[in-house]
């Protein structure tokens, strides 16, 4: 895990900033040790899913991002058409029976890029402009190509399972709102997402060290599920934060699927700063909360679809459960 940590959170992706040469040098690098594990690509004979945006100054006068397809930036200066990619792989369910339903196991793989480095971090005061993303969330994808890896060596569960690392999350979740308009399987057919974020840094708060909590725990089944079967996994102790809605999986929610992120940091002092390195990664604990990672995704395949509970449940878009 750690080289492959090192090589996502390494100077010379320069922060994998969505829709620039770092984002697709780490995609590249996700999609070879996909590949190497034997899975199956994800998007018609490809591992690579392409992403259309558009960048477009906003009436701030800043650059941003927009999905393309979805017209949210009308009567703004459009600058350019650009691409960015999600990758995915594919293990097969082993029940005939259960094979047709999906368990989604994701985490983004972009991070904030460089910028203009100013005092107010160690490393900033050093003159270090690459945010990293060491922990945001280079250890999550680490720990989702970990399962993968586990998961194809020791053979599948009983429903499939779409490995999936997303560009775009830190733009507004771009590369899950591109993808559930553009799934690999049919939503209806995909029973869960398990999402990955910033597992390397245990939080002291709550006793961190090797635990797992998740977002939304009250509002399934998943984490309750979780609990009962002893895998080291809590409720999300910062409630007040909302941060059920802050990363990939609420793409998801929105879509009626349960779904919830899976983290064991406390949003440390390094977050979104140049000192979000590897050499800050705690990784026995982050190895302990990967094995939790592991016995959660074969509880998923193998045991019974989560369910949200009354009143858990956002409102879908379209209303399509």
């Amino acid at each position: 895990m750690e080289g492959i940590l090192s090589v996502l959170a390494a100077d010379s992706l320069e922060g994998r900033l969505t829709a620039s040469r770092g984002s697709a040098l780490a995609a590249d690098f996700i999609a070879r040790e996909l590949e190497s594990y034997g899975l199956e690509p994800a998007f018609d004979g490809s591992f690579l899913q392409t992403v259309e945006m558009v960048r477009f100054r906003d009436d701030r006068g800043r650059e941003r991002l927009a999905l393309a397809q979805e017209g949210g930036v009308a009567g703004v200066e459009i600058i350019e058409p650009v691409t960015d990619v999600n990758v995915g792989a594919i293990l097969r369910g082993s029940n005939p029976d259960m094979a047709g339903e999906v368990v989604v196991v994701s985490a983004h793989f972009d991070h904030i890029g460089k910028r203009a480095p100013r005092p107010d971090t160690p490393a900033e005061a050093e003159g270090d402009s690459i945010y990293n993303g060491a922990d945001d969330d280079a250890s999550g994808v680490t720990g989702v190509l970990e399962v993968a890896r586990s998961m194809a060596q020791d053979g599948p569960g009983e429903r499939t399972v779409l490995f999936l690392l997303i560009t775009g999350e830190e733009m507004g979740l771009l590369g899950t709102r591109w993808y559930v308009q553009h799934p690999a399987f049919p939503l209806d057919r995909t029973v869960a997402n398990l999402n990955v974020e910033m597992l390397g840094r245990p939080g002291p708060a709550y006793e961190g060290l090797g635990m797992g909590w998740l977002t939304g725990f009250e509002r399934s089944t998943m984490g309750p599920a979780f609990v009962a079967a002893g895998l080291s996994v809590k409720p999300d102790p910062f409630p007040d934060r909302g941060l059920f809605f802050g990363s990939d999986n609420a793409a998801f929610a929105m879509e009626g699927i349960p779904a919830h992120t899976l983290s064991s940091s406390d949003l440390h002092d390094d977050y979104h700063t140049p000192d979000d390195e590897v050499d800050r990664i705690d990784f026995q604990s982050m190895t302990d909360v990967v094995v939790t990672l592991i016995d959660a995704v074969r509880l998923l395949t193998d045991g019974d679809a989560p369910q949200w509970v009354e009143g858990g449940r956002p409102e879908p878009r379209g209303g399509r459960r």
